[in-house]
């Protein structure tokens, strides 16, 4: 066998591991494209004379991140268990194309009335499955593929892809409003653009996934046969689950309140204009994606263990006074020291998660022990992070807010200061 046709050379490590990244890339500027986009394109799809599209909305953007998160991280985990990860990570990557493609060529509610948000709102879901099936499995993948000394290292990867499609969405946004478009263009037609980049993205993904290698360790499962990836068989594993439950909770709510909710903050709380906290918020993010490998290859040599700890420590003493100072913060400048601060924390969780997760499963249900607790954990905290965080501020009350997300990453450090150096009882080795 030649070198460059053996599936786990180095050469060819390296273009699975780019291939299985770049597909989470597109991913999630896929997800983020929605939200970057939603107020040029809501209006054409729910009008403000019609109630039922309007409920429509709320309910649909509610219901999406709840139930179909949690149901792709199941359905696509248990895929990626049974007939390999590869497979998995394709349909994924596809449903997400479909998405995106259904939304930028979906008429208005002009032209064919109810059907534009119902539409809209299937997209969405299918976007939602597509999203929560991605996490489990491309952790997977990253993990089984990496070389055991450096599985921190290339499976941070999966976060600096995810911070990667956030700030093309945005640089796709700030390029069509600043250089290319006017207001009137983007709320018109201009809004379809980032779909159909987003659908073309994720093309050339499944053309780079399909060329990838399954993981030797897959190939090796399957030779004995009898062990089944199912749901009820997660039982069999509660230390594990409740592991990944915990650790995500702390960690996953500390990265949407300093991620997903900071561009809003810094508008309602901090008094800066719309452009300036998106200014602030894409370096920040920048310096954030560049921090992943290097967390991760630290993680090499100290262990996951160190990362998490000084992550929920670090969660816990500080999310309030950084909140604070952010909310008090007179220049751009200090913001965004403050902002990579808090940043600096949650890399601590985010380097480390898809690794450290995919440490504690046995092959043959890897990807639905990481995805399903993952996404059902995403969906409770991640997906109402926003929400609550609003909700405490109209009653006057924001501050409790950043003692939520203390208490949530103290849980997580307990939980990590608990648990056995997963680096050496990993279950990837065997």
């Amino acid at each position: 066998m030649s070198h460059s046709n053996d599936p786990y050379s180095e050469t060819r490590r390296l273009f699975n591991i780019f291939s299985g990244s770049v597909g989470n890339l597109v991913e999630y500027f896929d997800w983020a494209i929605y939200a970057a986009f939603a107020l040029y394109f809501a209006p054409a799809f729910f009008p403000e004379t019609d109630q039922t599209a309007q409920l429509l909305n709320n309910a649909a953007i509610f219901a999406v991140g709840f139930i179909f998160r949690p149901l792709g991280g199941w359905l696509l985990g248990s895929l990626a268990d049974r007939k390999g990860r590869k497979s998995a990570l394709l349909l994924s990557v596809s449903l997400m194309c479909l998405g995106s493609l259904i939304i930028a060529c979906t008429p208005g509610y002009a032209v064919i009335g109810m059907w534009a948000p119902a539409l809209l709102l299937f997209a969405r879901m299918l976007q939602g499955f597509s999203i929560g099936g991605e996490y489990g499995s491309s952790a997977t993948y990253l993990s089984e593929m990496a070389a055991p000394e450096r599985r921190g290292y290339y499976s941070s990867f999966q976060y600096v892809t995810i911070v990667l499609g956030q700030i093309l969405a945005l640089g796709l946004l700030m390029l069509l409003q600043k250089c290319l478009l006017s207001s009137a263009e983007l709320h018109d037609w201009g809004w379809r653009i980032g779909f159909i980049v987003g659908g073309l993205l994720a093309v050339v993904a499944m053309g780079l996934r399909g060329n990838m290698a399954e993981t030797t360790a897959f190939v090796e499962q399957q030779t004995f046969t009898g062990q089944r990836a199912q749901l009820r068989e997660l039982l069999n594993y509660p230390k594990p689950v409740m592991t990944v439950v915990a650790l995500t909770a702390g960690g996953t709510l500390s990265y949407y309140t300093f991620t997903v909710y900071m561009q809003k903050y810094l508008v309602n709380t901090t008094g800066f204009s719309k452009d300036d906290a998106t200014t602030i918020c894409t370096l920040a993010l920048i310096v954030f994606m560049l921090l992943q490998p290097l967390f991760g290859l630290i993680s090499d040599y100290l262990g996951r263990r160190t990362m998490l700890i000084a992550f929920g420590a670090g969660a816990t003493l500080f999310t309030t006074p950084l909140l604070d100072l952010l909310g008090h913060a007179q220049t751009m400048a200090s913001a965004l020291g403050w902002y990579v601060c808090a940043l600096l924390i949650v890399s601590g969780y985010s380097s480390v998660n898809a690794i450290v997760k995919a440490e504690l499963f046995p092959v043959h249900i890897r990807a639905l022990g990481v995805g399903f607790p993952y996404a059902l954990t995403v969906a409770i905290f991640g997906g109402t992070a926003e929400y609550l965080a609003l909700w405490l501020k109209s009653l006057g009350h924001a501050e409790w807010f950043a003692y939520y997300v203390s208490a949530c990453a103290a849980v997580s450090m307990l939980v990590a200061f608990t648990m056995k150096e997963p680096m050496r009882l990993s279950r990837l080795d065997g």
